[in-house]
């Protein structure tokens, strides 16, 4: 079995959670062909990386990317790090002709994105976005329905929201290693880059591109203390955005997100309207797909809940866990993007969402920042 060995570049949240998917990968799809290895993680931090490495099985580290991406054993780079750094190390990784795979958002905007794309283009070496949310297997199934026509010929809205609310305290600082997606120098923008990116990625899956935009965004705390140097700041991201839009098959969207609704940790659903059904979802209740066909009986018209854990019944990823009716959760969407991968890989095809893919997604979010700042609609 060709081993795949994997550089991770950051050591934070989505680096435990990339790391889970290539650890348990391997045990749940033993029909791959490539099995990953990990062989090397890299931070700035040395005694983080060296804990992080002890932890999850890296046989090496690093606390420079640049001897990480130039290292010859390392097949695969992974980039876990804040916005700001991705276009670099992605360049630096299609130059040295290695797999590049990038947490969301693609970059911190299109300009950006634009010469990722063609660094990998131009290079010819496999690429990948983690907008993971596809993988559940709830949303899975709601695009084979989409795509089987069972909402029928006309779309007519696609509304979604993403909300949480850690953020209300002016005393959360900006910037550093926990809270470097409330700089706007790290990040690019606020809740449009970090929330509404996974929004508009599942939304374009689903529904398909979107045409143009009508935006507005707050920033409820205008200062905040930095979390390095402790000096008290501008806050430059965007702590709550909305926009209307219009997508190419003549539906309406609608999409909402923020980091200041109390209550809400992290609450992303989202609803689509056809002329004949609807589905719906709701992440704290991912492993359900709510449905509506008004061709059902009348007497038996109304929503179902579908409980998407079955084998046979054509629910998808269910059939390598386990028993229909017992759950999985988050992280199996990262199995699942990663399983996925691996067997584009062996096939030599592309696995959606490439950089090209992500794009698009960071299109749409210049798009709507621009029409928050002009208060004008933008097209994509």
């Amino acid at each position: 079995m060709p081993k795949l060995n994997i550089g991770l570049i950051g050591c934070g949240f989505m680096g435990r959670a990339h790391t889970n998917a290539y650890k348990r990968v391997m045990d749940f799809f033993p029909e791959l062909k490539y099995e990953p290895v990990l062989k090397a993680v890299c931070s700035r931090d040395e005694t983080a990386t060296k804990q992080f490495a002890s932890q999850w099985g890296y046989q090496t580290r690093e606390t420079d990317w640049r001897r990480l991406v130039e290292r010859p054993d390392i097949d695969a780079v992974d980039i876990c790090v804040p916005n700001k750094l991705h276009k670099e190390i992605a360049l630096a990784v299609a130059a040295n002709g290695k797999i590049v795979l990038c947490e969301k958002p693609l970059a911190m905007n299109s300009t950006e994105g634009e010469e990722m794309v063609a660094a990998v283009d131009k290079a010819g070496v496999p690429n990948m976005v983690w907008y993971n949310y596809r993988r559940i297997p709830a949303v899975s199934l709601a695009k084979t329905l989409v795509d089987e026509g069972k909402l029928g010929q006309q779309i007519y809205h696609y509304r979604a929201n993403f909300l949480q609310d850690w953020t209300i305290s002016p005393e959360v600082p900006q910037g550093g290693h926990g809270t470097w997606r409330l700089e706007a120098q790290a990040a690019g923008s606020g809740v449009t880059g970090d929330l509404l990116a996974h929004c508009i990625d599942t939304a374009i899956w689903l529904n398909g591109p979107i045409r143009d935009v009508s935006a507005m965004t707050e920033t409820f705390v205008k200062e905040r203390k930095h979390a390095e140097s402790g000096l008290v700041q501008p806050v430059g991201i965007d702590d709550a955005c909305a926009f209307l839009c219009h997508f190419a098959n003549g539906s309406l969207g609608l999409f909402e997100s923020t980091r200041f609704a109390r209550g809400h940790k992290a609450l992303y659903t989202f609803e689509m309207n056809g002329r004949d059904a609807s589905v719906r979802w709701d992440l704290h209740d991912l492993h359900r797909l709510e449905y509506f066909d008004h061709r059902d009986e009348g007497r038996l018209r109304g929503w179902r809940s579908i409980h998407v854990t079955d084998h046979g019944g054509g629910h998808p990823y269910m059939d390598k866990w386990w028993v229909p009716g017992l759950l999985i959760g988050y992280e199996h969407s990262f199995v699942h993007q990663c399983a996925d991968f691996l067997a584009t890989l062996e096939r030599g095809e592309p696995c959606a969402p490439t950089f090209c893919d992500a794009l698009q997604t960071q299109r749409v979010c210049d798009a709507v920042l621009k029409s928050a700042k002009t208060r004008r609609w933008v097209e994509v």
